[in-house]
């Protein structure tokens, strides 16, 4: 047995099912194994940034990680983005990064790069195999290392030669350390916090932002009169009739500062404290106020749900009923709006829809106008590297069985970075529709302009426009693989929302805003 072999026998003893490649050279004794070796669903993306987007999409819906598989150092910098974005919503990954032969590395080939360098920044765990007898060892802590909660990228770096070497020995899956429970008396002061103090906000991320843990923190929030909300940007939160109606932190700083203009009191739950997206002139840095008190009830490497559970029997607060949000909308009518179009997705997508958000500055205010839409997933670009939404979507539709629909809220410019990704829909035959916000600008930098204190002139604007020459996403989708129509109005958007809700296919509707 060689090492590739040894590699994948252990991925395979290790509960991993899928393995999302764009392989070369370097990594075609893994390939081969692959092939050779039954266990491992492989899903080819046709960019590394494609497959790390997948793979992050996968843990957020199956809580499982997902392998990739990357062709040496500039295949891996090629998905860093996405990296970046899963890390921040750490999301469990498995990177296998092909490399040099370890003989061939001090001849500094084309290839050669510090691919340690580039991987530690996304990564949780980080190794180099040096010898095929101990890469089934390697690959066994990768595995636990992303496993750990609360998720996390862990990347083993395989030289060709210990891949292709003989020797090679399976190892069996590690131990995953269970997840820490908050401490005693950080939920016995957070109880005390909420009994005696006025103006509290309880801020929910990560876990605690599932249906059972928001109905544990409503429940706390009806018994004592705090506030909850949940973070600015989420990987998973669980939505629509049935549970909380729960806003986010607004993005733009003033509508947050607003939002939290009068907290005294703050309590993370799998969250961190509000802060800018970015810095602007004469604007703070903090959206709470710095006379605000910052508590933690749940670390992010903790149960958050088993903390508010805690807090609820601390508190002895009795059970609360969850708000009725009124009736379902109907399909808006006339020309494409942020609330339109929200309420349209509302009234048409299935029970169980999975909902990736891209949507940028037009989809600020969806969440108002979905909180009546039937029981539902909602998935957000978490670390603001654009480029996510159609590769998340993908991973999400795997990750979720193939069973549900996906409805991917895209803008135009961000889908630009990995529309490759609609191939893979296609080859895959994933039931997921891909709405394209097409207002043909970077709109979002046109607004940010404005936040800076900048004054653009034509070669500003210029350099926003997507218009010269005009995207045909209508080509652009079926050169891959995927059917595609475009809208002008919300009727027919959401007539073909529908119909696309009614197939197994991927699909994709341009709705010119």
């Amino acid at each position: 047995m060689n090492g590739a072999e040894s590699l994948v026998h252990t991925l395979v003893k290790s509960g991993l099912k899928t393995c999302f490649a764009n392989p070369g050279t370097s990594e075609m004794h893994f390939v081969a194994a692959l092939d050779r070796i039954p266990g491992l669903r492989c899903v080819l993306g046709l960019q590394e940034n494609i497959v790390t987007g997948m793979a992050d999409g996968y843990w957020r819906m199956s809580g499982q990680p997902a392998a990739t598989l990357l062709h040496c150092g500039p295949g891996l910098a090629n998905g860093l983005a996405n990296l970046h974005n899963a890390r921040r919503a750490r999301s469990g990954i498995v990177n296998i990064v092909g490399d040099q032969a370890t003989y061939h590395r001090p001849y500094d080939a084309q290839l050669t790069a510090d691919t340690e360098g580039w991987a530690r920044p996304v990564s949780a765990w980080v190794r180099t195999a040096t010898d095929s007898r101990r890469v089934g060892q390697d690959a066994a802590v990768a595995v636990q290392a992303a496993r750990t909660a609360p998720g996390g990228i862990a990347t083993l770096i395989l030289p060709a030669d210990t891949a292709w070497n003989e020797g090679g020995e399976p190892a069996e899956a590690l131990p995953v350390p269970a997840i820490p429970a908050p401490d005693p008396h950080a939920v016995r002061g957070a109880a005390r916090l909420l009994r005696e103090k006025r103006n509290v906000l309880i801020l929910l991320g990560g876990p605690a932002l599932r249906a059972e843990a928001q109905a544990l923190a409503h429940r706390v929030a009806a018994a004592t009169g705090a506030r909850i909300l949940a973070e600015m940007s989420n990987a998973r939160v669980e939505r629509g009739q049935g549970r909380p109606q729960l806003e986010r932190v607004p993005y733009p700083v003033d509508a947050a500062v607003e939002a939290l203009r009068d907290v005294e009191h703050l309590i993370l739950v799998n969250s961190k404290a509000p802060v800018g997206f970015f810095a602007y002139p004469g604007k703070p840095s903090l959206h709470y106020p710095e006379t605000a008190t910052v508590h933690v009830l749940s670390r992010h490497e903790e149960d958050g749900l088993a903390g508010l559970r805690a807090l609820a029997e601390e508190l002895a607060a009795p059970e609360a009923a969850i708000p009725d949000p009124g009736p379902r909308p109907e399909i808006a009518r006339g020309a494409p709006t942020p609330e339109g179009l929200a309420r349209t997705v509302a009234a048409v997508m299935p029970e169980g829809t999975i909902i990736v958000d891209e949507s940028v500055s037009f989809g600020r205010g969806f969440f108002p106008h979905t909180h009546a839409a039937p029981p539902h997933d909602w998935l957000q670009i978490t670390g603001g590297a654009i480029g996510c939404g159609m590769p998340l979507a993908t991973g999400a539709a795997i990750g979720a069985g193939g069973e549900r629909r996906v409805i991917n809220l895209q803008a135009d410019g961000s889908a630009m970075y990995t529309l490759q990704a609609l191939w893979t829909q296609a080859r895959e035959k994933l039931p997921v529709t891909t709405i394209i916000l097409s207002n043909r600008k970077y709109q979002i930098l046109i607004g940010e302009y404005q936040n800076v204190g900048a004054n653009p002139g034509p070669t500003a604007m210029s350099m926003l426009d997507l218009s010269n020459p005009e995207l045909d996403w209508l080509q652009l989708a079926r050169g891959m693989g995927v059917e595609a129509a475009r809208a002008t109005t919300l009727e027919q958007c959401g007539d073909l929302l529908a119909q696309s809700c009614a197939g197994n296919a991927p699909f994709l509707i341009e709705l010119m805003i």
